[in-house]
């Protein structure tokens, strides 16, 4: 190796830092300002004489390791998340009602009175324009009807950001807030494949079906939204879910839909129809019978819509029954 060859350090290393204080922005030994942050060791050198400029510093990180995204997503602490569903996205404090201080002790009678006069103000200032009430009022129903029809979170998310959606734009003048808070949850559940009815929406609300109709196609109007249709198929899950069948009868359902599919037969046809014969044609085969009249309460649907879609299926489709 000769005696030429040197070794090329860069200027410039991602180690480097200068940090915000004057103490250790310039080596106080050969006045460089190029200095490296050690984390392992805690300390800050520089990196032209060498010298320790601080020691002994303070990890600000957390008392934790990741090594890959997953594990930073689960042992991150960061408070409450924020939540479409109230209406100041859950960022605001509460004062409670206990009037203990931090350790435990009862609050004097000033204190008392100084704490509930900071309670009711903080009441107040959460709420304060009309905008603010309107949401308020607004996400609270949102919450209260999809707490009736047991709703998942994303539903009610969604639902909560097309309102404020519809605030944002101005929509809700001149319009009811009930059947605005309906209209945004039944699109909400168009929008994520949830099979909900009109009937069953408005059966938890003191909305007409009517009410919420004209509103959603105001909605979808106004915001621009591309809803897809319903398939027959996002019905079966729940119709076997309220009759109590089996697994295998929602699996066979689900094949005779693929083949009703197949030969075009769901053409001009309700999905609740299609959807409630195929169910009545698997518990058939199944040998778990469900009466006409049993599905078509479930599926809202009257029984007459289920033996006329029932024999277009008998005579269209070959079934094999293997003994």
């Amino acid at each position: 190796m000769s005696g030429d060859t040197k070794l090329h350090i860069p200027v410039e290393d991602k180690t480097a830092v200068q940090t915000d204080t004057p103490k250790t922005r310039i080596c106080s030994e050969c006045g460089s300002t190029r200095l490296m942050h050690d984390s392992e060791a805690a300390e800050i050198v520089c990196m032209d004489c060498g010298i320790v400029v601080q020691q002994k510093l303070a990890d600000r990180g957390p008392e934790w390791r990741a090594f890959d995204e997953e594990q930073r997503s689960k042992r991150t602490r960061v408070g409450a998340p924020l939540t479409y569903t109230i209406h100041d996205k859950g960022l605001s404090t509460t004062i409670d009602w206990h009037d203990r201080d931090i350790y435990g002790k009862s609050l004097s009678p000033g204190q008392k009175a100084q704490v509930y006069r900071l309670r009711k103000w903080q009441r107040r200032i959460r709420v304060s324009d009309a905008t603010e009430r309107n949401l308020a009022f607004a996400l609270s129903e949102i919450t209260k009807i999809s707490n009736n029809l047991n709703l998942p979170k994303n539903i009610l998310e969604t639902a909560s950001v097309i309102y404020r959606k519809a605030v944002k734009e101005r929509l809700i003048r001149g319009r009811s807030i009930q059947g605005v808070t309906a209209a945004a949850l039944y699109l909400a559940c168009r929008q994520c494949g949830l099979p909900r009815t009109l009937d069953e929406i408005s059966q938890v609300t003191t909305v007409s079906k009517k009410e919420i109709g004209r509103c959603y196609r105001f909605l979808i109007r106004e915001l621009n939204y591309s809803i897809p249709p319903l398939k027959p198929s996002q019905y079966i899950t729940k119709f076997s879910n309220q009759l109590t069948m089996q697994g295998k009868v929602e699996e066979i359902a689900h094949k005779i839909l693929g083949a009703v599919k197949e030969l075009k037969l769901t053409s001009g046809r309700g999905p609740t129809g299609i959807a409630a014969a195929a169910s009545y044609v698997a518990s058939v085969l199944t040998g778990e019978r469900k009466t006409q009249r049993e599905i078509a309460e479930i599926a809202q649907v009257t029984e007459v819509t289920i033996r006329n879609r029932y024999k277009e299926l008998v005579e269209r489709l070959m079934f094999q029954i293997s003994i």
